[in-house]
């Protein structure tokens, strides 16, 4: 399997997944929730680090999302949203992991339209976690979630320019929220991709359904990956271990480009 190439795993499965994971080879995309950072369980991040390493696997962490937000206008959801992400980052490099992706709780209508106010508060959010992060030589992700279009994303990530902070494109948010085409959102912000999320559906509601079982033109994508100068690591967000089994089937032809 390709040296990009991850698979989704919760946290909360790591144990029980850590053999097969060691056994086929695949390397994880561990998620955290808000209080699974409160009760680590230290042997287990030390022996999957370990066990991994010692595999030749590397790791990427998602970062925890619910009621959080970096572009937050309240202070304390601002100063919530910035212990856990500390906490992230601590927690991913005791793993080893190379890059975290975050949410960035950009929605449209959530500020009214006022993007400003969104990205004032994200301007002053980042600058301390990227500090952290090149702490620990770990790469930093913001994925589209609700975004229409990429601007928002474009604005911050050009405003701030560090090689830490990159952008991870998830395919299937795409495909349900965004208004701009796959090629036009690759021309504004393809140069900044880290990391991509992979997963299918019909523009229905967020499915999370293997690879080539939705509408998404994967062919194309990969199409457009092949144009990004360094070859992004990538996920396959598949939430039961039967879809993860077709995804990794159907995704090989466009691997093996």
């Amino acid at each position: 399997m390709s040296k990009h190439l991850h698979v989704h795993v919760p946290y909360r499965q790591l144990d029980e997944r850590l053999p097969m994971l060691l056994e086929h080879k695949l390397q994880p995309e561990i998620g955290f929730k808000g209080e699974d950072l409160d009760q680590l369980d230290p042997e287990l991040i030390e022996r999957a680090s370990a066990e991994l390493a010692e595999g030749g696997l590397g790791i990427t962490v998602h970062a925890p999302f619910f009621d959080l937000n970096p572009g937050a206008i309240e202070p304390y959801v601002f100063e919530a949203t910035a212990i856990r992400f500390r906490q992230t980052i601590a927690a991913s490099s005791r793993l080893g992991a190379k890059t975290i992706v975050f949410h960035p709780g950009y929605e449209y209508w959530k500020y009214g339209g006022m993007d400003h106010l969104w990205l004032d508060a994200s301007l002053s959010f980042w600058p301390d976690i990227i500090e952290l992060a090149e702490e620990c030589e770990i790469d930093l992700a913001l994925e589209n979630i609700f975004e229409s279009r990429p601007q928002t994303l474009v604005d911050l990530l050009d405003r701030i320019d560090s090689p830490r902070l990159g952008h991870c494109f998830d395919v299937g948010h795409w495909r349900l929220f965004a208004k701009t085409p796959l090629e036009a959102w690759f021309a504004e912000i393809g140069h900044r991709i880290i990391h991509l999320h992979l997963h299918d559906n019909t523009g229905k509601g967020d499915e999370h359904r293997p690879v080539g079982e939705g509408d998404i033109d994967f062919d194309r994508l990969f199409t457009l990956i092949a144009g990004i100068a360094s070859t992004p690591s990538m996920t396959l967000e598949a939430h039961t271990i039967e879809e993860l089994n077709r995804s990794l089937v159907n995704i090989v032809p466009f691997l093996d480009r």
